[in-house]
């Protein structure tokens, strides 16, 4: 994202990383930018924030939050119509395999922050659930609650599949292990008395997995995804396709199970030609390590809603829209980051 600026300013510098994940440059020389202004390598912050493929919906909104928090040295004054984000940061968006990839990145100091599902957050934090046995992650720390995703369970409009009962023998791509979806897709077939074991499952996501739909090399696709996402948009353009509802009994033992899934619909004409479903929803919330600077997530965060961002994020993904300071807070199961908590408690969204 900032890859052209880094290289235009600040090209034949040897740059010595301290971190693994690049949060601090040093470098004995100075920089002169374009606007005029002088800094050194040492002022420059890199913040990286995991996402997930591409072809998905946090891969993208990781991108407008990335430029709603960047402010490289020499960029005009956000009163002057410049950049509102934290002064010397430069973030961007890392493509990954999802949510369990993302809260490992964080762990293991790869990565200073990522998007991940609710539910897989939770249980890493706890240890329990599909983490069960694991060490808790007690250094997982979250930054704000973005928005709603929805589990799309994707056919072709003629193959029969009506309801998740349907999928037994079927052909199903339930997105690759380390993934949030993979988790949820499990969880949906045992609710529904089915295991992965009454499925030829496979691992395929983004455009591989919607080529494979098409050329009848599976039979249907889990995606947990905010609406619309792109791969989808894109697929229904050119192949009839359908959403399986993910309802009735299998839906309730969901979420009477497990607090984080909610019972939701995505409307009809979401996707070209397709009809309205039934199925079920988690939370996509942002994370980073609780070693990460106070002062560093307190700016962040301060960032992400500060009024100029909003504009960003309403243009930048249908999804930007239903990012507000409101719904922080909304099902967070894992602590704040105390450089966020202090944010919130400042605003009044916390006593």
């Amino acid at each position: 994202m900032f890859h052209s600026y880094i290289m235009k300013h600040i090209g034949g510098l040897h740059v010595k990383f301290f971190r693994k994940n690049i949060k601090t440059a040093v470098v004995g020389a100075v920089l002169t930018l374009g606007l005029g202004a002088i800094a050194t390598a040492q002022d420059l912050k890199f913040f990286t924030i995991g996402t997930g493929g591409t072809a998905y919906t946090y891969y993208p909104v990781g991108g407008v939050i990335a430029n709603a928090i960047s402010k490289p040295p020499g960029s005009r004054e956000c009163d002057a119509g410049g950049s509102c984000g934290v002064d010397g940061l430069i973030a961007s968006a890392v493509s990954s395999r999802g949510s369990v990839d993302n809260v490992n990145a964080i762990l293991s100091g790869l990565r200073n922050s990522g998007f991940a599902q609710s539910d897989v957050a939770y249980w890493a934090y706890t240890g329990t659930g599909t983490m069960k046995g694991k060490e808790p992650a007690k250094d997982l720390r979250t930054i704000a609650a973005l928005f709603e995703e929805h589990i799309h369970l994707v056919a072709l409009a003629d193959s029969g599949i009506n309801s998740v009962a349907d999928l037994k023998g079927k052909r199903v791509s339930l997105d690759e292990p380390g993934s949030g979806t993979y988790v949820d897709a499990n969880m949906i077939l045992e609710a529904n008395g089915l295991g992965i074991a009454d499925v030829t499952a496979e691992a395929l996501k983004g455009g591989a997995v919607s080529e494979a739909l098409r050329n009848g090399k599976i039979d249907a696709f889990f995606v947990v995804a905010g609406y619309p996402t792109g791969s989808l948009v894109e697929l229904a353009s050119i192949v009839k396709i359908k959403l399986v509802p993910i309802a009735g009994d299998g839906a309730k033992v969901l979420t009477e199970k497990y607090g984080f899934f909610a019972q939701s619909e995505i409307p009809a004409g979401t996707y070209e030609g397709v009809d309205a479903a039934s199925t079920v929803a988690v939370g996509a919330q942002w994370y980073t390590n609780a070693r990460e600077d106070d002062d560093l997530i307190y700016n962040i965060t301060k960032a992400l809603w500060n009024d100029k961002s909003r504009k960003l994020l309403d243009v930048g993904h249908a999804k930007g829209k239903t990012i507000t300071l409101d719904s922080a807070l909304n099902g967070i199961g894992v602590p704040l980051h105390a450089g966020a908590q202090r944010f919130y408690k400042e605003v009044g969204l916390l006593k």
